[in-house]
């Protein structure tokens, strides 16, 4: 009996090579074996050349890792928990006591919850900046400036900056930019080369993206990348990933593998009902302003197109509306909730459709002057039949009117 169990453990048995099918293996471990003391010795998990420990990749994570640089254009990456998680490996990895960070104002909450939170308690400062007035990022850096966030569009009011010309201005004074990709997803513009005909390189220093999003697509996986072309740069972040410990459940990178391949007909599919509802949401009487990119008179609209593609599939699935002022909070929430189809919860890039009513004065410094006074709602638009989505916020409307 002993030596039966000894030998479900030691089995002899190794599957023969050359099975292929349309998804990779799941390649679970903690533990990874070696051959001999000397390979145990001389391998390196620095790279992808050998495997040395569950925390250092799989042949699975290794797959996701090379198929999202392909997707953003990048040459390394590494995978976190979640998005946030990358925002924070990042500010981790980069900054120091004395050092400060500049993040524009309309960046997602959590981000800015960092600096004011860990970041200030290590003595590192922070500063906010209008991402709609590049010359104010120029104004703000300074000596002490060592990483730039970027944001595109910009969390819940959607505006879209001019990413260039902030990417040049701290190309320039040779600071780091660092993108929160998670709306533009690789797939509504190139964050390492935003001009692909430039002279000189234009680009991001490093992209982070929530897979949580649209990469997984399913609502149910919390995921997120950070990536970069530099190789140097890729080494900091890589060493601190390893110091904190920071892995991912391959079976959850196998459900974000499984769904990269509909990725693109998803952020298409979605974009163009977004569209659709934003138009049509644009001539309710009770929205005073209708916040989305591809709309000619939402702010930042010239910037997105030129950098994004007009036809669907560049400008992702969420918009934003303000309501007239007119309506009480406790209205606005009743309009929320009575909303059938769309559904109460955070996060968006799933299939079913999801709406958040936001307090937006607690969220930016002053009230943007591109902003109309309101209550704002955002819309995060899933894979339902766009006629019934609009049906539905036209039946919630009642509850205002």
């Amino acid at each position: 009996m002993t030596r039966s169990i000894t030998e479900l453990i030691h089995h002899a048995y190794v599957p023969p090579e050359g099975f292929e099918a349309p998804q990779p293996g799941v390649f679970k471990a903690s533990t990874v074996f070696f051959p001999t003391v000397a390979a145990m010795r001389s391998r390196e998990w620095k790279d992808k050349t050998a495997y040395t420990y569950g925390l250092h990749g799989t042949p699975t994570s290794y797959q996701l890792e090379e198929r999202l640089c392909t997707l953003e254009g990048g040459q390394q990456c590494l995978l976190v928990p979640s998005g946030l998680a990358a925002l924070g490996l990042v500010a981790l990895s980069l900054l120091k006591s004395g050092d400060e960070v500049l993040i524009p104002d309309n960046a997602y909450g959590p981000n800015k919850a960092i600096a004011e939170g860990e970041l200030k308690g290590w003595g590192i400062t922070h500063q906010y900046y209008n991402p709609m007035d590049p010359q104010d990022l120029e104004a703000q850096i300074s000596s002490r400036t060592k990483l730039v966030w970027l944001e595109a569009a910009g969390s819940v009011t959607l505006e879209f900056p001019d990413l260039v010309e902030l990417v040049r201005i701290c190309q320039r004074r040779r600071v780091l930019t660092a993108l929160d990709n998670t709306w533009g997803a690789g797939l509504a513009f190139a964050p390492f080369n935003l001009i692909p005909d430039a002279a000189a390189p234009v680009g991001v220093d490093i992209s982070a993206h929530a897979l949580t999003k649209y990469p997984s697509g399913g609502g149910d996986v919390l995921m997120g990348s950070v990536i970069t072309r530099d190789a140097g740069l890729h080494l900091k972040l890589k060493l601190t990933h390893m110091r904190f410990g920071i892995g991912v459940g391959m079976n959850d990178v196998e459900t974000v593998l499984r769904a990269l391949p509909s990725m693109a007909l998803r952020y298409r599919a979605h974009d163009e009902a977004t569209r659709a509802l934003a138009l049509w949401a644009n001539a309710q009487p009770e929205f005073v302003q209708v916040l989305h990119p591809a709309l000619a008179d939402s702010p930042g609209h010239a910037h997105w197109k030129a950098l994004c593609p007009t036809a669907p599939g560049g400008a992702a699935g969420l918009f934003s509306v303000m309501l007239d002022p007119c309506y009480s909070q406790d209205q606005v929430d009743a309009f929320c909730n009575a909303l059938q189809l769309f559904r109460l919860g955070y996060s968006w890039g799933g299939p079913i459709s999801l709406v958040v009513p936001y307090e937006l004065a607690s969220m930016r410094t002053g009230w943007p002057a591109h902003l109309e006074r309101g209550t704002l709602v955002r819309f995060s638009v899933g894979l339902e039949a766009v006629e019934d989505l609009q049906e539905d916020i036209a039946q919630a409307l009642q509850v205002l009117r």
